[in-house]
């Protein structure tokens, strides 16, 4: 395997890790907690996914001339017109299970555009500006990583808020084991007293 394959491999697992945890972060909860906003500006657990799904279908989709295949599933620019959150909130109709099986969907679709294309093959993002527009796969691989791990953050502080659930991954928290977690946060409150 080649410098490039090896590293197309490398990011598309992050990518499957990434949409993992996720679903990890979702689950055990009812529609009525993954939908209520947790921020002063609505993030919502449910929206977070629904924004994902819209990530990966724009960057893997549109960016290399590849059509999502229903396009009644797209939050679409008229949308966005009459609600620029539109992307970020779950409607009544879109249940969990429905926007699971989206990204379960999506996530088939991004696989097949990462393994049609290579690393350099370029593509062009239709709502970046002109001239800025440009990029390859390699370049969105990436991308659509950070902001992957960036929302599957933010999801983790606010579901461990909600119910103390918190970690890395099911499989592996990276969180210590049996450490006294009342102890460790008042001297952590002990500390910054003192300022």
């Amino acid at each position: 395997m080649g410098d490039d394959e090896t590293m197309k491999s490398f990011l598309q697992q992050s990518l499957h890790r990434g949409r993992t945890n996720l679903r990890w972060k979702l689950s055990g909860l009812d529609e009525r907690s993954l939908r209520w906003p947790r921020t002063p500006t609505g993030f919502n657990l449910l929206g977070a996914l629904k924004h994902m799904a819209q990530v990966e279908i724009v960057y893997f989709g549109d960016t290399f001339g590849r059509a999502w295949p229903n396009p009644d599933e797209l939050v679409t620019d008229a949308d966005i017109d009459l609600d620029p959150q539109a992307d970020w909130c779950a409607t009544e109709f879109e249940t969990t299970e429905h926007l699971l099986d989206l990204y379960s969907r999506v996530a088939e679709f991004a696989d097949e555009t990462i393994e049609s294309f290579s690393l350099d093959s370029p593509g062009r993002v239709p709502h970046w500006p002109n001239g800025r527009d440009e990029t390859t796969l390699g370049q969105i691989m990436v991308h659509v990583l950070v902001d992957l791990t960036r929302h599957v953050g933010q999801i983790d502080i606010i579901r461990e808020g909600f119910d103390g659930a918190a970690g890395l991954s099911e499989a592996a928290p990276n969180l210590p084991q049996d450490f006294d977690e009342d102890a460790y946060l008042e001297r952590l409150a002990s500390i910054a007293d003192r300022f």
